[in-house]
């Protein structure tokens, strides 16, 4: 619920009781005050959603607090009670802040139309001011490939999406799976409802509760004010769970309760909240597996695995190949200002060689670099796309033996390093192996996605 705090800032004590009254019956928390002064000291000590604010109190004039709560970092909005109400005042009143202007005395119909649109405001506000600050460069791209393998995908998607069910895609890093999700939701009921992203890989690990159910005040250190959480936000709409397999267990238990009774309570509340949320995970790790493994919760699998979909690696379509090149050298040559004629033969033989470990990624990635290093007006080359030979990679990966007497002489004492800088070097020799790509790297060395995470950021900070 957007909103749950409530002042009652009124000076007739039977015009406070009754609002009083239908704010509890509705279930928000409500405080009442007869003067501006009771009212402050309530807005010093707590956070408030919404303040009912008379006009004529006796300490002085409600339209004073009214712009004094304009500076407020987090300021109730404002719904004007006054029983002198006049067009003029309606309007110096909206200009100063209010959200609304109500003239006495109102009925409990007009109370709930005001909530209503209140409840409303707010949530909208809080989805907008998340999307402002989320980092979604697939937002606008569209699931591209003209492969049998892709039409299915489609032809999927359009029956999965009109229903309500919880959506499983998985796939390698790099395949798409985000569009997947975002495509269900664009041909869902849902599709004017919010659509709500979670990167569980990237969260820190002590704050990826707060982040899925919110928390409230004071409910650890730093928690200054009441935060919704991502489902909150998602009410009514979609919520992607994206990386889904790399949530920790007491995570996963609560998941599992929203899912199954599409209620949570946040982070040190006590009050149960109920949310109305499709939910769609993604992965790129075969969660059976990590049910086998006891890393994953098998009533958690099958609550999520109702309708599953799995995206194919790009190695596996390769006529899309060419065709999503061009796609993206047209995007990226407008981007750049780049004038690309095309791609050449050179260019086209080494892009079908390819075996694509970071998949439609990848590919993006590499055409990018090579329209920035095309000629203007020419086509892209095989040299523009920045392979490296398979025999340099070779050289690169295995020094040979036969080096000269110097490369093999005995080692020294003076040779060694500290057994946290071999491991920081040999991290970073993966990542360059498999092109920046940390999933196919954390694979490869046997460790999760977020171990990968945490060793760059500790790299990166000592740089």
């Amino acid at each position: 619920m957007p909103i749950e705090k409530i002042i009652v800032l009124e000076d007739d004590l039977i015009i406070r009781k009754n609002l009083e009254q239908q704010l509890r019956q509705r279930r928000y928390e409500v405080a009442s005050a007869g003067t501006i002064a009771a009212a402050q000291e309530l807005l010093a000590r707590d956070t408030f959603d919404l303040i009912f604010l008379d006009v004529r109190l006796p300490d002085g004039e409600g339209t004073d607090l009214l712009r004094e709560l304009q500076s407020r970092p987090q300021k109730p909005l404002a719904v004007i009670v006054t029983g002198f109400g006049s067009v003029e005042s309606a309007v110096n009143c909206m200009r100063d802040g209010a959200f609304d202007y109500i003239i006495k005395p109102f009925s409990a119909e007009q109370i709930g139309v005001t909530l209503k649109k209140a409840e409303e405001f707010t949530r909208l506000v809080k989805v907008s001011q998340y999307l402002s600050h989320e980092e979604g460069e697939e937002i606008g791209y569209d699931l591209l490939g003209r492969s049998p393998v892709m039409d299915q995908l489609r032809q999927l998607i359009r029956k999965v999406a009109r229903t309500q069910a919880t959506v499983l895609v998985q796939g390698e890093s790099g395949t798409g799976k985000e569009l997947v999700a975002r495509a269900i939701y664009r041909e869902s009921p849902r599709a004017q409802a919010p659509f709500i992203k979670v990167n569980c890989a990237a969260i820190p690990e002590n704050l990826i509760e707060s982040e899925f159910f919110g928390h409230e005040k004071g409910a650890f250190t730093g928690a200054l004010n009441k935060r919704e959480g991502r489902f909150e936000l998602a009410h009514g709409g979609t919520i992607l769970l994206d990386e889904i397999s790399e949530i920790s267990p007491q995570v996963q238990a609560k998941l599992l309760r929203v899912l199954q009774e599409r209620e949570l309570e946040r982070v040190g509340g006590t009050r149960t909240i109920k949310v109305d949320v499709r939910v769609i995970a993604t992965t790129n790790r075969d969660l059976e597996q990590s049910v086998e493994r006891k890393e994953f919760r098998q009533d958690l699998y099958f609550r999520l695995n109702v309708v599953p979909i799995s995206v194919a690696p790009l190695r596996e379509r390769q006529e899309d190949v060419l065709f999503l090149a061009e796609q993206f050298m047209h995007r990226f040559a407008r981007k750049h200002g780049v004038r690309v004629t095309g791609i050449s033969p050179n260019c086209q033989a080494a892009l079908h060689a390819h075996d694509w470990p970071g998949n439609v990624r990848e590919l993006q990635n590499v055409i990018e670099r090579a329209v920035i290093l095309c000629g203007d007006g020419e086509e892209l080359q095989a040299a523009n796309l920045g392979f490296v030979p398979a025999g340099q990679q070779a050289a690169t990966a295995a020094p040979s033996t036969t080096s000269s007497p110097a490369a093999i002489a005995p080692p020294s004492a003076d040779a060694l390093v500290p057994l946290e800088e071999l491991e920081k070097r040999h991290i970073l020799l993966a990542l360059e192996l498999y092109n920046g790509n940390r999933t196919h790297a954390a694979r490869k060395l046997g460790i999760s996605i977020r171990t990968m995470r945490n060793k760059l950021n500790e790299y990166g900070g000592r740089r």
